[in-house]
């Protein structure tokens, strides 16, 4: 798992590094105005991907049965009926993207709150519609990409992920310098898009050529199939776009275009960090889904705790940073009135994320790859809708601070919930989970926060090379601890199963 989990960190890093370059390009072309406006347009057009109803997810636990019994002719078919399926949901999207619509212009573009120029008003509407095809699009043209995690060919997927990401940098300095409005940076995922597809239809003719990628292998007897997973893992993609997609539409209604822009720098991190764990996530569910297939449950337990030893540890050495330096670094990076006005949002998020990303990255992957989707999705649901309820309550008294306790205390209980509903599935204590996966890692992480704390409090880093002097200080205290205190001893790092 370490060769293809490590890919995915690789392609990660280079993510965050994109992250970090274009946020500040972006914020500083557009204004906190339009990129306000164009990040509440990418929330509520993100609801369309929901009616691609898990198909993705689905295809790739069902690719990965028929391939771990070596019948590709199934294969081929549940990539054909997946295709099939999703051209379909497409067209369900497309209409469904006029209401939607609607709502976002008599809701939010012509609201008093917004109070646009007809400029921006312009812009915003052909903005709309050029990323609603896109994401409607994508329903058929990302599906490739699920045939090469299927067979857990995370290496060449990610090669051309990679490349593609500086084709999106390259595009949106391009377009952005040619003409800085919301609409000309909605062709930039288009191009990006189209690249992807293309190569990734070129690569599996080379990589995996028996596996075909056509709607002629659409097979009626695998419809029910295919679609009684998806509909519990479209529970999951609604939940979670309740739970971190909602907040911009939240605050848009009852605030301003730069409070939706003060709040998104505060949450800057969350995708970022979310990527790392989904890059074990994304080597997990198919890798649960072989071992059930091959009946060799047993050894998920060890998958379960090795990796979500690993999680957390991640998530405790960037966490601890984020929780002490991160307001800091918001106002070098972007402009010093950011380290107070999103550096709250910042913390609170963090906190409930050191819950939430060990649990997204392993926990429920692995019960997804076991066919044990209800119970999760119903909970990921709960907590968006819990997100949503909270959040409006709250930031009426508190503002965008509010959207922040809103979004955190649900993520929170969710996390508990599936790490109890996961131990359980693999016969793995609670407490055994706890002693195993934190025993070491959270009394380890103390040295290093309190060492960054008396540097906010005596020495204060005043730009990005202070910044980066202290989280190389921190990382390296943390490499110390890690390999002399938190994994000596430990049987899963001494040469055990890889899986």
């Amino acid at each position: 798992m370490l060769k293809h989990i490590g890919s995915n960190w690789a392609l990660s890093g280079l993510q965050l590094a994109a992250m970090m370059w274009l946020t500040p390009f972006i914020l500083a072309e557009l204004g906190p105005e339009s990129n306000g406006v164009w990040v509440t347009i990418i929330s509520m057009t993100g609801f369309l991907s929901l009616f691609v109803m898990g198909v993705p997810m689905s295809t790739v636990k069902h690719i990965a049965e028929h391939v771990a019994r070596g019948d590709t002719q199934r294969a081929n078919g549940a990539v054909g009926t997946s295709a099939g399926i999703s051209f379909a949901l497409a067209g369900c999207a497309l209409v469904v993207s006029v209401p939607l619509y609607f709502a976002f212009e008599r809701g939010l573009l012509l609201s008093d709150s917004w109070s646009l120029d007809e400029a921006t008003l312009g812009q915003a509407r052909v903005a709309w519609w050029i990323i609603t095809a896109q994401i409607c699009s994508a329903f058929v043209m990302r599906l490739p990409l699920a045939i090469f995690d299927a067979h857990r060919d995370f290496v060449t997927r990610n090669l051309l992920l990679a490349v593609a990401l500086g084709l999106r940098v390259a595009l949106a300095y391009a377009l952005l310098t040619w003409r800085p409005s919301v609409s000309a940076l909605a062709w930039c995922p288009v191009g990006v898009q189209l690249f992807e597809w293309a190569g990734a239809l070129i690569l599996l003719r080379r990589r995996h050529p028996d596996i075909r990628f056509s709607v002629k292998a659409f097979d009626k007897g695998m419809v029910r199939e295919i679609v009684g997973f998806s509909l519990f893992a479209t529970l999951v993609n609604v939940g979670t776009m309740l739970a971190f997609r909602s907040n911009a539409m939240v605050i848009g209604v009852f605030g301003s275009t730069s409070d939706v822009t003060d709040f998104d720098i505060g949450n800057k991190f969350f995708e970022p960090l979310v990527g790392i764990m989904i890059a074990v996530a994304s080597v997990v569910l198919p890798t649960s889904a072989r071992l059930e297939t091959q009946g060799r449950r047993g050894e998920l337990s060890q998958v379960f705790l090795k990796w979500s030893k690993v999680c957390v540890s991640i998530a405790l050495l960037v966490g601890v940073y984020l929780l002490v330096l991160g307001p800091r670094f918001l106002g070098v990076w972007i402009e010093p009135r950011y380290e107070e006005a999103s550096g709250g949002v910042l913390r609170v998020l963090m906190v409930s994320f050191l819950f939430y990303l060990p649990i997204r990255g392993v926990a429920l992957p692995i019960l997804l790859g076991l066919g044990e989707a209800k119970r999760p999705a119903i909970g990921l649901l709960s907590m968006g809708l819990g997100n949503i309820a909270l959040s409006v309550y709250l930031v009426q008294r508190y503002g965008i601070m509010g959207v922040a306790y809103g979004t955190a205390i649900p993520n929170v209980l969710y996390a508990l919930w599936v790490l109890r509903d996961t131990c359980r599935e693999l016969g793995v204590g609670v407490g055994e989970w706890c002693a195993h996966v934190l025993g070491k890692t959270v009394p380890a992480a103390l040295l290093p926060a309190a060492g960054l704390y008396w540097l906010l409090i005596e020495r204060p880093p005043t730009d990005m090379l202070g910044l980066c002097i202290a989280g190389g200080g921190s990382v390296a205290l943390f490499g110390l601890l890690w390999a002399g205190f938190v994994y000596r001893g430990d049987p899963d790092f001494r040469g055990g199963s890889s899986s």
